[in-house]
C-alpha cells in the first residue's frame, strides 16, 4: 500500500526518478541523493510502513536480507573497508522520511563521515536499571 504523499512510494512506483541499485519482490535500493559518503543507499520495502516501530517483519527482514546484498556489493565493486547500517525511527531519532528505510553506508579508513557521539562508559548503575525495564517490557 502507498501513501500518496511518500517520496518512496514515488520512487518504488517510478513516479520519481532515482539510481536503482538492487531490487526484489518486497524491496528496492537506490543510492541516497543526500550522501554522507560516496556510495550512499537506501533500502525500502515496496509496502509503505512509517518506520521501524510498525514495519511487518516480512519486509524488515527482506530489507535487511537486501542490505547485505549492498554491503556485499561494496566491498566488491567500491573497496568499502566496513559499512554502517542504520535506521531511523520518529524525528527524535533524525527520522526525516516517514517510510521504513535501511542507510547502508560504505566506510574507508579515510572517509570523513563521524560517529554523532563519542562512546565513553556509562553508569553501569542505569544499565542495569534500564536493562530490567527492557526485560520485563
Amino acid at each position: 500500500m502507498a501513501e500518496e504523499d511518500c517520496i518512496f512510494c514515488k520512487i518504488v512506483a517510478g513516479e520519481l526518478p532515482s539510481t536503482i541499485v538492487d531490487e526484489d519482490e518486497r524491496t528496492i535500493a537506490f543510492m541516497d541523493i543526500n550522501p554522507a559518503v560516496r556510495g550512499h543507499v537506501l533500502v525500502v520495502p515496496r509496502a509503505h510502513s512509517r518506520n521501524l516501530f510498525d514495519v511487518p517483519e516480512e519486509d524488515l527482514v527482506a530489507c535487511a536480507i537486501a542490505s547485505q546484498r549492498i554491503v556485499r556489493r561494496m566491498r566488491d565493486a567500491l573497496g568499502a573497508e566496513g559499512a554502517n547500517i542504520l535506521s531511523a525511527a520518529e524525528p527524535v531519532a533524525w527520522q526525516t522520511v516517514f517510510h521504513f528505510h535501511i542507510h547502508v553506508i560504505p566506510r574507508n579508513r579515510d572517509d570523513p563521515l563521524k560517529l554523532p557521539w563519542v562512546p565513553a562508559a556509562g553508569d553501569m548503575d542505569e544499565i542495569k536499571a534500564a536493562g530490567a525495564e527492557l526485560t520485563r517490557g
